[in-house]
């Protein structure tokens, strides 16, 4: 991974689980505090999920258990896969017991998938859980592990931190790339091959400097003259609201080099995250 901290990808998914006991819903095992849990029925295999939205490679899972009846947790298991079905996914932990109040962290090795599973199997079972982290990036990103720079860096807002899979959300001032204020600012991607980029995807800050990012160009291509500046435009980003992702189609530009920059004076440019999704040059496959 690029500098930075992996930002729990759990916080912007849909969570559900096999039944509500009374107004514990699914949605507590994401709000962040400790003092309250998700709880099911007692049930037969009850489980919990989250609908990451998007296809990941899950790093790890993390786990914190409530605060009382402990024992509850035990032989639980974390599944990650693509199926709404909870056995069609892939183990990937068993948790054989956790002290009340405990967080622990299970490996997955980049295992991929949109949905995580908790559940427990067995009749008359609880499932509760007070914290659920899921950390890892989007699959088939080509950003990750891409080499990064820009024109200048506004202290500890490194261009790293646009590809560190933290979209700022949570840690705006430690998770983006953020450039001094300047003439013609720019970030540049490469990818380390050539690739037919289709899609480019920008998260902008959340905060009230939103409106930094109105009239940025992303161009793609194989020079660096003008730090990369001459490469063809694949879209200008007009606006995108704070803390949002938007998308831009590149339909199948061709280039070793992703740029971001803001053409005029006294401009800032700022990156939550930047994604860039394609196939190498001589693939005929995403």
């Amino acid at each position: 991974m690029a500098n930075g901290q992996e930002e729990n990808a759990a916080l912007w998914g849909e969570t559900s689980q096999s039944s509500d006991y009374t107004d514990w819903f699914s949605t507590l095992a994401i709000d962040g505090l400790l003092n309250t849990w998700s709880h099911t029925d007692t049930e037969t295999d009850p489980w919990w999920r989250v609908d990451l939205l998007k296809v990941y490679r899950v790093n790890r899972v993390t786990i914190t258990n409530r605060n009382g009846f402990a024992y509850r947790i035990n032989g639980a298991v974390i599944r990650i896969g693509n199926f709404l079905d909870v056995y069609s996914n892939t183990i990937c932990a068993v948790i054989s017991t956790l002290a009340a109040d405990a967080t622990a962290t299970f490996s997955c090795n980049g295992m991929v998938g949109r949905y995580v599973v908790v559940h427990i199997p067995g009749d008359e079972k609880i499932l509760t859980l007070a914290e659920v982290g899921v950390y890892g990036y989007l699959a088939g990103n080509r950003a990750v592990g891409g080499a990064v720079i820009q024109s200048s860096t506004f202290t500890g807002w490194f261009a790293e931190k646009a590809i560190d899979s933290n979209r700022g959300f949570q840690q705006l001032y430690t998770g983006c790339s953020s450039t001094l204020s300047e003439t013609n600012p720019w970030w540049r991607l490469d990818l380390r091959d050539v690739y037919r980029v289709s899609e480019v995807v920008i998260t902008n800050r959340n905060d009230s400097y939103a409106e930094q990012i109105n009239g940025a160009e992303i161009r793609i291509g194989n020079t660096l003259e003008n730090n990369g500046n001459y490469n063809p435009i694949c879209a200008v980003i007009p606006a995108i609201p704070a803390g949002e992702s938007y998308s831009y189609s590149c339909n199948g530009m061709e280039g070793r080099y992703v740029i971001v920059h803001i053409p005029g004076d006294w401009k800032t440019l700022t990156l939550c995250e930047v994604e860039v999704y394609g196939y190498l040059a001589g693939d005929s496959l995403l």
